[in-house]
């Protein structure tokens, strides 16, 4: 069993990670790492977790060998510090996305876990989740033709007070849910962007973004000629769709990203269509049997450091094209690894949890 300290005991933490351990069969919790006592022991107690940690104590745990692998769910602007400090001690960490807030950070973290030879992973649940290898395959076997276009679409209402709305900590749609989009455009083309465009829109009298953007739209040049284009938001009503249109058909996933959601194809070609509706599974479940995996067999996991790092130089320079008004250029880069059978994980969804 690969034993994991939950660093950040927030929304996402208690809605997602922790009830999906158990289902797992290769990991568990062994601490909480919290900086708010009573609510990290009433989730300590209800999800059997041996130990509640306050951030003074992080180094010591880190440096203890009662854990193998941290979680870091913390805001973003906190990412690279507590992975760093948990990779120099030679442990594991899964930290949610996007990676870092700067370039320069991520190249950190990267180097701590190749210096301490710890396995540093992006959280790209999806990368697990059988609907979108469904998807990925059938572009890979040419049942549109050649892929050309890709457009995706991840929005929802976010709630006052989340510091994903904070400027600070690199709040906004763009590094929330626009990395859904991205990632997804990155893996169908097999890519790496070389140009971005970008506009973004902040209606005036909503509180809520006072710091931040309510939403981007996006335009991307991949190689060969191909493009991606995709809208986040903070302020629309729900939506989350993927569209690949190739040369001798279209494909269209929807719903596409949430964990919430049961996934579904639409694949149109040569004048037919097939649907595919796929069991709902737990997405934090497989990523974590996945991480643990990686851990266990001592294999790199495809999500790496490098994996996000690619997407954080297009999101920057996604903020870059939308604040200027330019078109970005990217240097070119190679793509990373792809998405491999192997790396599928379907475990049911788990209905125990408590969120405070």
């Amino acid at each position: 069993m690969i034993r994991y300290a939950v660093v950040g005991a927030g929304w996402i933490s208690q809605e997602a990670f922790m009830p999906a351990v158990a289902a797992t069969g290769n990991s568990r919790m062994q601490a909480i790492v919290s900086g708010s006592a009573d609510s990290a022991r009433r989730l300590a107690e209800f999800h059997g977790v041996p130990e509640v940690v306050g951030y003074a104590d992080y180094d010591a745990l880190c440096a203890s060998d009662r854990i193998d692998a941290v979680y870091v769910a913390l805001p973003n602007s906190m990412h690279a510090d507590f992975a760093i400090r948990a990779l120099r001690s030679g442990k594991h960490v899964m930290v949610e996305k996007p990676l870092a807030t700067t370039l320069a950070q991520s190249r950190d973290m990267i180097a701590a876990a190749r210096e301490s030879g710890a396995l540093l992973m992006t959280a790209y649940r999806l990368h697990n989740e059988p609907g979108t290898h469904a998807m990925l395959e059938a572009v890979r076997a040419g049942r549109i033709g050649d892929p050309l276009y890709v457009a995706a679409t991840f929005g929802f209402q976010a709630q006052a007070g989340n510091h994903r709305l904070e400027a600070g900590h690199w709040g906004g749609p763009l590094p929330d849910v626009g990395v859904y989009c991205l990632n997804a455009a990155r893996h169908v083309f097999g890519a790496e962007p070389l140009a971005v465009q970008a506009m973004a829109s902040r209606p005036e009298g909503d509180a809520r973004f006072g710091e931040i953007e309510a939403s981007l739209a996006v335009t991307l040049r991949f190689p060969g000629e191909r493009l991606a284009q995709f809208f986040c938001s903070f302020g629309s009503a729900l939506s989350e769709s993927l569209r690949v249109v190739g040369t001798a058909g279209e494909l269209i996933m929807d719903p596409a990203f949430r964990f919430e959601s049961a996934m579904t194809l639409t694949l149109r070609s040569g004048g037919t269509q097939s649907v595919q509706n796929f069991p709902h599974v737990d997405h934090f479940a497989g990523q974590i049997a996945y991480f643990s995996d990686c851990i266990a067999q001592g294999r790199q996991p495809e999500a790496d450091g490098e994996e996000g790092l690619s997407d954080m130089r297009a999101l920057l320079a996604i903020e870059r094209a939308a604040r200027t008004g330019e078109t970005v250029v990217l240097q070119p880069r190679d793509f990373g690894p792809a998405i491999t059978p192997d790396m599928r994980r379907s475990l049911p969804v788990t209905q125990r949890r408590l969120v405070l």
